[in-house]
């Protein structure tokens, strides 16, 4: 098993790709903290990976507070003895109005769970990892690479996770951390919901794609798997776009 024996804490793991990340972890050995806002959530996807034989606590956690977050950290070293991998995965998409319309507090919201809630992971899991190693992998976005409009408070905090791993790759390359980031294209989740209740607004979404189809959850949690495994060992500070192409050529 890839990750046979180790310890990992998966934020947003209560639906879309951190539950498919849970999932895909637990299958490979991994002792998996499931954490997210919504417990109940998180209970479900505990329960989930329990049903497969793995090991697994639910855990509620809000990203927005580093006490929370530092809780979670001590929560993973108090189960299970360490702390190998840290999936800063929670995240929140904006209301899609045009910049001039964003409201401040809209803003605030956006950059608190996406950058705050990043940061937090990172140096909380850091401290954790400090004395033998450890991986840090981020979600960001291909909007940290491209805009679109109406999309500024996301563009914003998913443009910070990258320059955050990376700065951060640096910083604790010392402490054999490896700091990594994937960013998603579109992804069937909960963010993208509103757009499928329009046929016609997801027709044309997904014909926008390079094969004309969104990703779904799975696909972003192989991708996860991989760069917390040891195969992924000399892979560092870099952001792995996992977008079908999309942001490599224009619509």
């Amino acid at each position: 098993m890839r990750l046979a024996g180790k310890t990992a804490i998966i934020t947003g793991a209560g639906s879309g790709i951190g539950k498919a990340s849970a999932l895909a972890f637990a299958k490979e050995g991994a002792n998996v903290i499931c954490a997210d806002l919504v417990i109940e959530k998180a209970d479900e996807t505990a329960e989930a990976i329990k049903v497969l034989g793995g090991k697994t606590e639910a855990l509620l956690i809000d990203v927005t507070s580093y006490e929370s977050v530092k809780k979670a950290v001590a929560f993973a070293l108090k189960t299970y003895g360490a702390l190998d991998i840290m999936f800063n995965n929670a995240g929140i998409g904006t209301d899609g109005l045009p910049l001039l319309q964003t409201s401040v507090e809209a803003y605030r919201k956006t950059v608190s769970v996406n950058q705050d809630g990043v940061f937090f992971g990172i140096k909380a899991s850091a401290e954790a990892m400090k004395e033998a190693g450890g991986v840090i992998i981020n979600t960001a976005s291909i909007y940290a690479h491209i805009a679109d409009r109406n999309q500024l408070a996301y563009h914003a905090s998913k443009g910070a996770v990258v320059s955050m791993t990376k700065g951060a790759a640096l910083e604790l390359a010392k402490y054999n951390i490896r700091v990594v980031a994937i960013a998603p294209g579109l992804i069937e989740t909960a963010i993208v919901s509103e757009w499928k209740k329009d046929p016609d607004t997801w027709s044309k979404i997904e014909k926008a794609q390079m094969r004309r189809k969104a990703g779904q959850p799975e696909d972003i949690a192989k991708l996860a798997l991989f760069l917390a495994s040891d195969e992924a060992a000399f892979l560092n500070a870099h952001v792995y776009y996992a977008d079908d192409g999309a942001s490599a050529f224009k619509r």
